[in-house]
This record gives C-alpha cells, sequence and structure tokens, in this order.
C-alpha cells in the first residue's frame, strides 16, 4: 500500500489513478441516439495493421499504448481468441470507433477498449455506441459481471460516462508504468498536457 501524502515518480516513468468499475446486471436501458450513416461492424479477425492504426486514432492522445507495444504474435492471440469481440464503428467506409468485449474469463465481459476518433466525437455516437456493447456484453446468459477500467490519463469524461451508462466504481489502483513517448511508442507530440519527465 502507498503510504499517506507524496510518493516520488521515478523520471521517465507515469503514474495514473486507475477506477476499476463494474456491472452486475443490464442497466435499464438509456435512450438510443440516432446515428444516420454510422453502424456497428464486427471484425471476426482484425488485420493487425488496420487495429494498430484505428487503436493509435482514438488513443494517442491518452497515451493509449500497450497495443502498440505488443508483439505481433501475442496481439492476434488475444484479437483472434473466440472469445474477444472486436467491432469497428463505421463511417463514411472508415473506422472511427473501436469497441473490444474481453470474454476469456467465465461468467465476465470485460470492456477492453472503447472509444472514437475526433471524426466521430459528439453527436451521441458514444451513447449509442455504449447502448451496443451493453446488449452484446448481456447477451451471454451465463454472463455476471460487466466490467471496464478508467485512468486519470483518460479523457476527462470518460469516468462520469461510465457511472451514467451504469457502471459502479468498486475499485481504486495507482499504475506506475514507462512512459510510452519517451520509448517511442507514440510520438513525444502526444498529449501535450502531460509533461515528459526524462530521466
Amino acid at each position: 500500500m502507498l503510504p499517506d501524502g507524496y510518493s516520488d515518480v521515478p523520471a521517465g516513468k507515469l503514474a495514473a489513478v486507475v477506477t476499476c468499475l463494474e456491472m452486475r446486471a443490464p442497466p435499464a436501458g438509456r435512450a438510443d441516439p440516432e446515428q444516420p450513416g454510422i453502424t456497428l461492424d464486427r471484425v471476426a479477425t482484425p488485420d493487425l495493421a488496420w487495429y494498430r492504426d484505428l487503436y493509435a486514432r482514438i488513443g494517442t492522445e491518452w497515451l493509449w499504448a500497450s497495443r502498440l507495444a505488443m508483439a505481433d504474435a501475442g496481439l492476434v492471440a488475444v484479437l483472434h481468441h473466440p472469445d474477444v469481440e472486436v467491432y469497428g464503428v463505421m463511417k463514411d467506409g472508415r473506422a472511427e470507433g473501436l469497441l473490444e468485449l474481453d470474454f476469456r474469463e467465465e461468467g465476465v465481459c470485460e470492456l477492453a477498449f472503447f472509444g472514437l476518433t475526433p471524426a466521430t466525437i459528439g453527436g451521441g455516437t458514444g451513447r449509442w455506441l455504449m447502448n451496443r456493447a451493453i446488449a452484446r456484453a448481456w447477451s451471454r446468459e451465463a454472463l455476471q459481471r460487466f466490467w471496464v477500467h478508467t485512468c486519470t490519463l483518460d479523457s476527462p469524461q470518460a469516468l462520469n460516462f461510465y457511472i451514467r451508462s451504469g457502471f459502479t466504481p468498486v475499485k481504486r489502483q495507482v499504475e506506475v508504468f514507462d512512459d510510452p513517448r519517451l520509448a517511442g511508442i507514440l510520438p513525444e507530440t502526444a498529449a501535450s498536457l502531460v509533461p515528459i519527465i526524462r530521466a
């Protein structure tokens, strides 16, 4: 356990407060905004270049890097697993949002990745996508827990969005990790509001 007060974070590292949220039953339905021209398409065996491009377009500003750092074989093992579902939010023939549901743990679904590119933020697309994520997760009869985590490096709207969607915060953690900009995984211009502190 971290002691009360300040704890130093080494140069070259980042620290984030992570909140884990869960739902144990389907929430009451929420309004489903019309999304003309937008579809949600299942991608059964995602091409790695397609996936990494979409992941980066959504997550670079929020320092998403874990999937960019994975070796090809490890990423294929996850994305092509029969209990992992990947969906693209399609707009004008291009993927502009990502939904990834992980059912590999029995009775559990993790909302592994959920995000939109700037081209689809606003206009209710996030709510529309979450409605489909919830419906898909709870379509499995044996499901007992649907969970997600977000952190202080994510969009400031993320935590309250998940709570409004029916998730309940259940745990808080501190994560310390290498700054992906210094590792060359993300450009140094990413997340301009998070300063780089070099060793």
